[in-house]
């Protein structure tokens, strides 16, 4: 065997053993409803810093919840984008629903009018700013030789999911060739160059929640492909109402997905989980976390473990009839 072919073959041994880690497996041939309502009988507890957020603003979860609900329920135009968006990526309406009602409840304040986020949109689209963490754009780090795995043909999801894997494993509150890096998240390390903890739009979506998605709603949706040297561009996406409704269908959409392909949970039929996922977010990980445990607990012949809501879904599958009401009418 010739050098040249030696080290063909240890590249595709390579880039099969990335593909089988990274791809949808093993598929699940028959996922396991998981019924509607919460698992907790009582919410679980409610991170400080939304609790702060909310007194600073002399507001309260309650009637921060009222004022979402009512802005959904008034503006029939919103729910009419709701409806279609949802069709399009073949998902209930229940669910982007419930992912606006727990980021405006939690995280902000909803806005009055649905116009304030067009305005915004394009308030940013003139701006000039990049992803970066010390100097260092995104671009630029993905290229150290950590993220050769992740090949760049690879679509948009299965592309940023390894990026986000490497950066947990490699970089996280690591010091790495002679420089200490964040024990945070990579989406709040580069991704957000205003403040930490910032998301925008009415989805209140991270940017890079709208990069891992794009592929798919470029297709789905026909907009154009979103790209990390483009931070104008990706802000914009986020910011405007048409567009920010594509991202969160995708981003919910593809949380069923890997819920019912790698855990075996069928969780279209419970919004909260919907909604806790879209706020927690790296769904591909966190079906593979609960796929492996319920693999051990299986050997040891217990129970699997359904997939259960946080605060933020606790509170939508609370008032699940409430909502369907208004998005049904």
């Amino acid at each position: 065997m010739t050098v040249a072919s030696s080290k063909l073959n240890a590249v595709m041994a390579i880039s099969i053993a990335l593909t089988m880690s990274l791809a949808r497996v093993p598929v699940v041939l028959s996922a396991e409803p998981v019924p509607a309502g919460n698992r907790s009988a009582t919410q679980p507890g409610i991170p400080g810093a939304s609790t702060r957020r909310t007194k600073a603003t002399k507001s309260s979860f309650d009637a921060k919840y009222e004022k979402i609900r009512d802005l959904i329920a008034d503006d029939a135009k919103l729910r009419q984008k709701i409806v279609s968006v949802s069709k399009r990526y073949k998902i209930d309406p229940i669910h982007i629903v419930g992912a606006l009602v727990g980021e405006h409840t939690y995280n902000v304040d909803a806005y009055d009018r649905l116009q304030t986020y067009y305005v915004k949109a394009i308030s940013y689209a003139g701006e000039s700013f990049r992803f970066e963490h010390e100097g260092e754009s995104v671009v630029d780090f993905v290229k150290r030789p950590e993220f050769e795995k992740c090949d760049e043909d690879w679509d948009s999801a299965k592309l940023w999911t390894c990026r986000e894997d490497v950066w947990e494993t490699e970089f996280r509150g690591q010091k790495t060739a002679g420089k200490a890096f964040p024990d945070d998240r990579f989406g709040a390390v580069f991704f957000q160059p205003f403040y930490a903890g910032q998301t925008f739009g009415l989805g209140q979506l991270n940017p890079l929640t709208a990069l891992i998605h794009t592929d798919r709603v470029s297709k789905v949706s026909g907009l154009r492909k979103l790209s990390a040297g483009n931070a104008a561009q990706v802000y914009k996406a986020i910011m405007d109402p048409d567009s920010t409704l594509a991202y969160m269908a995708a981003s919910i959409a593809d949380s069923i997905e890997n819920y019912r392909d790698i855990a075996g949970f069928d969780i279209s039929g419970n919004p909260g989980l919907t909604a806790t996922l879209y706020n927690v977010g790296n769904t591909f990980r966190r079906a593979r976390e609960l796929a492996e445990e319920n693999s051990n607990r299986k050997k040891r012949g217990l129970k699997p473990l359904l997939p259960r809501e946080n605060y933020y879904g606790w509170l939508v599958n609370t008032h699940e009839d409430e909502l369907r009401a208004i998005i049904e009418r």
